[in-house]
């Protein structure tokens, strides 16, 4: 039969109300009480009942990760970085996939709200939700930003859009295409596009930016940057926001007979371990995404303990010399 608390309370020789203190960490308990409760505890094999001390604590010991969908790799290591840093903290998780739908969004909030979750950590696409407006919520935002009172964790943005940016001009080339996502998404990723066009006409270089719905479906994508090469014929480079959509971008190329890197360059961003993996080949900006997680962890923390946090963490980037950046 399993062990119960007034099983161990008996054989430590103390109340059952004592055993229950010993077990919660409440109030003066002497040493030799202490040894005793967690002695006949291990003698017993006794487990605690874990929703029983949260509820003491009036903690869950859970906290919601929600971003736009893990099979993206960006998300996918950020999401499992996330989740071993947690766990590190005694914390499970609870993982939504948010994209295009607002509704399972912001019933994670309320979930919030509720005391269901003690804290949350996001990096979602949709946009105008009421209850991010609560001020003093424990939430960490991901390169998103959510209001002025939730944190964000990102990467150095505009140096990474510098680095590609003059990497595709110092091999040479003068007609490159920038894609990005819709002016209208409130996150630091547009810094990338803003350091893009600074650097093209600060060498005297047109800008071009071609905005993408990073919610489109792969076909609706594909299609997408099929318009791209009928609208630029001439570009000889692509500096691309994220590594998937470079990947889609390189198959296409295959296809209408352009060469990478004969004629065409490519820097991409993100630099995620599989797609480095997967795609040495790549040139690619790449984001401190264990780190990310780290720091963002931490300061979700400091958020459930009600201490002070910065507005932004900002993060270096590196680049990853494939050779589709350079002849």
């Amino acid at each position: 039969m399993k062990p119960k608390l007034e099983d161990v309370a008996k054989l430590a020789g103390v109340s059952k109300t004592t055993a229950s203190r010993v077990l919660n960490n409440r109030g003066y308990l002497s040493e030799k009480t202490l040894k005793k409760v967690h002695d006949a505890m291990e003698t017993l094999n006794y487990q605690p009942n874990a929703a029983a001390r949260q509820l003491f604590k009036q903690e869950t010991g859970l906290i919601g990760l929600i971003f736009p969908t893990v099979s993206n790799p960006f998300f996918g290591e950020l999401v499992n970085y996330l989740e071993y840093e947690l766990y590190q903290r005694d914390f499970k998780v609870i993982i939504g996939n948010s994209l295009q739908d607002t509704d399972k969004e912001t019933d994670y909030l309320n979930q919030l709200l509720a005391g269901q979750v003690d804290g949350l950590i996001v990096g979602t696409h949709n946009q105008g939700i009421a209850e991010y407006k609560y001020s003093h919520l424990p939430i960490v935002a991901i390169d998103r930003i959510m209001n002025s009172d939730i944190p964000i964790v990102e990467s150095d943005n505009y140096h990474g859009g510098v680095l590609a940016t003059e990497r595709l001009i110092n091999a040479g080339v003068k007609h490159i295409v920038h894609t990005n996502g819709p002016s209208s998404l409130e996150t630091p990723a547009h810094r990338r596009r803003v350091a893009y066009e600074t650097i093209m006409k600060n060498n005297g270089l047109e800008p071009h930016t071609f905005t993408i719905d990073f919610k489109l479906s792969f076909a609706e994508k594909k299609r997408r940057y099929q318009q791209l090469f009928d609208s630029y014929p001439d570009m000889e480079a692509l500096f691309v926001s994220n590594d998937v959509d470079a990947s889609i971008i390189m198959a296409i190329a295959k296809e209408r007979g352009r060469k990478i890197p004969e004629d065409l360059l490519i820097v991409g961003y993100d630099g995620t371990e599989l797609m480095r993996n997967v795609m040495p080949q790549l040139t690619t900006v790449v984001q401190p995404i264990e780190e990310m997680a780290k720091i963002a962890v931490d300061i979700l923390l400091k958020r459930i303990a009600g201490d002070k946090t910065e507005s932004e963490y900002i993060l270096p980037v590196t680049l990853w010399e494939g050779t589709t950046g350079h002849r």
